[in-house]
């Protein structure tokens, strides 16, 4: 049996009902990216009796992939009856993304490497690039200014048909080491914020190093098994995700790594160690996509991964919607990733996960590295090199199961506990 239908943002009220009072969600909910495509969802979950509205940069319709009809904020604010909105920010690596980052990321994937190569490379016209930008961001630029320094990031001051202006599960764990013009903006968009939320402490130091208050909470992704659990046991049983646990008897991990993965003596290192898991545990490799936006997971490479590992352990999950991806994480035995969001769908479903760290990645911690080491167990390796992922997997499979089901409740408890302040500042 089919679940029922969520109602849908915006749905017309049954004769006699008030209207629900609009509410901006925005975020990066306009590219394909697991995480942004989850949080909406999160979010209207837990805030009943208002009238969700998925806003971002952009007109985007990625409902096809279980997301949302997004619009941009200017075109929100210009609607009839939309007379000042609270807005919320949710989720999100909001702090670091500039400007350029944000219009490149909304290209389809086949203009990215192009558009990186013109704008870029050697003699590339920055008053062209530019007014490139200026054009990509039109729907989040205030009349008369230039676009802001962090797009995802709504300075309220410069919007005053907004309400108040809220955040939930902001990172910024790269801001501390930002250029001092992004900082400078960050910190000047959220000292307006009515309520102030971030994900990893990381972000919480930096931002009280400048003179913020904000509170530290969970993402609220770790809610998703607790909110969505009879859909993500059904799309378990169907389709791709069925067929995957068909073929994988004793169970599959759940494997994942971004475009950042594909040089060949990396993805040989991920292969040695995959198979070593493999062996000891007898499951099988489920690569999968938790985004295909620019700059994020790359099919080719998980196909050259494959031909890596050993004859039959492994397989390509070819699916890119929402709930499908959160299936085939939440009917796995663990998880073994660079994605944030595939680790924190782990921790709320209490499997063992360790997370793997980009080539590319600084010296300081990446997002997934600050979100474990503000809220995961130490006994779940917070970012390994692709060489030690069997080392960090004998450390993570030896958890108790059933401390790491404690622990997934203990999230569930510190999220909700989050949102009710927001509903409490929302009224």
């Amino acid at each position: 049996m089919a679940l029922p239908a969520a109602p849908s943002p915006g749905t017309a009220p049954a004769p006699g009902r008030r209207r629900a009072p609009p509410l901006l969600l925005f975020g990066a909910f306009d590219r394909h990216n697991f995480g942004d495509l989850l949080l909406p969802h999160v979010a209207t979950a837990l805030l009943p009796g208002w009238r969700t509205l998925p806003t971002g940069l952009a007109r985007r319709d990625l409902r096809a992939f279980d997301g949302h009809a997004v619009r941009p904020l200017a075109e929100r604010l210009a609607a009839p009856g939309a007379v000042r909105p609270p807005l919320l920010h949710v989720g999100g690596e909001l702090l670091g993304c500039s400007a350029w980052e944000a219009a490149a990321m909304l290209q389809p994937p086949e203009d990215a490497p192009p558009l990186l190569a013109h704008f870029t490379g050697a003699g590339a016209d920055a008053a062209a690039r530019a007014a490139w930008v200026r054009r990509q961001l039109a729907g989040v630029t205030p009349p008369g200014a230039e676009p802001p320094e962090l797009p995802y990031l709504v300075a309220p001051q410069s919007w005053p048909g907004l309400g108040p202006v809220l955040h939930a599960g902001l990172g910024g764990s790269a801001l501390a080491q930002a250029p001092a013009a992004l900082r400078q903006a960050a910190v000047a968009a959220l000292r307006g914020s009515a309520c102030l939320q971030v994900r990893d402490e990381h972000t919480a130091r930096a931002l009280r190093a400048a003179g913020l208050r904000p509170q530290l909470v969970p993402d609220p992704a770790v809610l998703v098994a607790a909110l969505f659990g009879p859909r993500l046991r059904w799309h378990a049983a169907r389709g791709e995700v069925a067929a995957l646990r068909r073929a994988f008897a004793q169970g599959h991990l759940a494997v994942q790594c971004s475009a950042e993965f594909a040089d060949d003596a990396t993805l040989d290192a991920l292969a040695a160690g995959l198979a070593r898991v493999a062996q000891r545990t007898g499951w099988g490799l489920a690569l999968f996509r938790a985004g295909a936006a620019p700059w994020h997971d790359d099919l080719g490479l998980l196909q050259r991964l494959a031909r890596r590992l050993p004859a039959g352990r492994a397989r390509v999950f070819g699916a890119l919607q929402l709930w499908d991806i959160a299936a085939l994480l939440a009917s796995s035995r663990g998880y073994c990733g660079s994605s944030l969001h595939g680790r924190i769908v782990a921790m709320a479903c209490g499997l063992p996960r360790w997370t793997l760290r980009s080539p590319a990645a600084g010296p300081g911690p990446d997002k997934a590295g600050a979100f474990a080491a503000s809220w995961d167990l130490p006994d779940q390796p917070a970012a390994v090199p692709a060489g030690a992922l069997a080392d960090a997997a004998e450390v993570a499979l030896a958890a108790d199961p059933a401390r790491l089901r404690r622990h997934a409740d203990a999230l569930v408890d510190a999220a909700r506990a989050g949102f009710a302040a927001i509903r409490r500042v929302l009224g």
